[in-house]
């Protein structure tokens, strides 16, 4: 696949079918990723790859939590600033807008709101996920080369077939995440990745990303 249909085809799938994603595949394409850019050559990611059973557990316990309303575990980080101004305010809401317009779910519906995303700790259906930390010793420079990592995965799955959805929300449970990987005290969860192949008949929204005008400026 060229890198521009890799690109212009990756977005954060919501829906997957249970079509396993072989290993050999995983396998590749993490040894690919492997060559993301990193500054003084720290790689600073660490990954987990759960399929089968130790999925399923993840799964298994995080429904448990939420089924008595438990509210997670206190944060390591903020996804967001606190009070984000704008453009990006708008932004972020822009989006929550479009994702619940496409699957028909109405403001006021904050049931069917909540429902959907409890589906993040479903995987969304999804028969692979990856949870990447970082070493808590890091500084921001090294979290950009996660970024920079995770998003070389999600292009290599897209030159596989594979779909992927980034998940911040599984540092929310975090430790129960941790209950099944066991990962050393120094690292933090940043995020979780569902893996698998898109379900085409779920609905979903292109969210829409600024004009080139706004985020890029060229000087002569």
């Amino acid at each position: 696949m060229d890198v521009f249909d890799a690109v212009a085809s990756r977005r954060a799938v919501r829906g997957f079918t249970g079509q396993p994603v072989p290993r050999a595949v995983l396998r590749r394409v993490l040894t690919a990723a492997a060559r993301s850019p990193s500054g003084g050559n720290l790689q600073p990611w660490r990954s987990y790859v759960l399929t089968g059973a130790s999925l399923a557990e993840v799964k298994k316990r995080t429904a448990e939590r939420l089924a008595v309303d438990d509210p997670g575990d206190e944060r390591e980080f903020e996804m967001y600033p606190p009070d984000l101004k704008s453009p990006y305010a708008e932004r972020r809401s822009a989006a929550g807008e479009q994702r619940y317009a496409a699957l028909g779910i109405p403001p006021a519906d904050s049931e069917a709101r909540r429902e959907r995303v409890a589906a993040n700790w479903r995987c969304f259906g999804a028969p692979a996920a990856l949870f990447c930390y970082v070493d808590r010793g890091m500084g921001s420079a090294q979290w950009a080369d996660i970024g920079m990592y995770l998003q070389t995965i999600m292009l290599l799955l897209r030159a596989e077939g594979l779909h992927s959805c980034p998940q911040m929300a599984w540092s929310v449970y975090r430790r129960t995440v941790a209950e099944v990987v066991s990962p050393p005290d120094e690292l933090v969860l940043f995020c979780g990745m569902s893996i698998g192949f898109e379900d085409s008949t779920a609905n979903y929204a292109r969210i829409d990303r600024a004009p080139l005008t706004e985020t890029v400026t060229f000087l002569d």
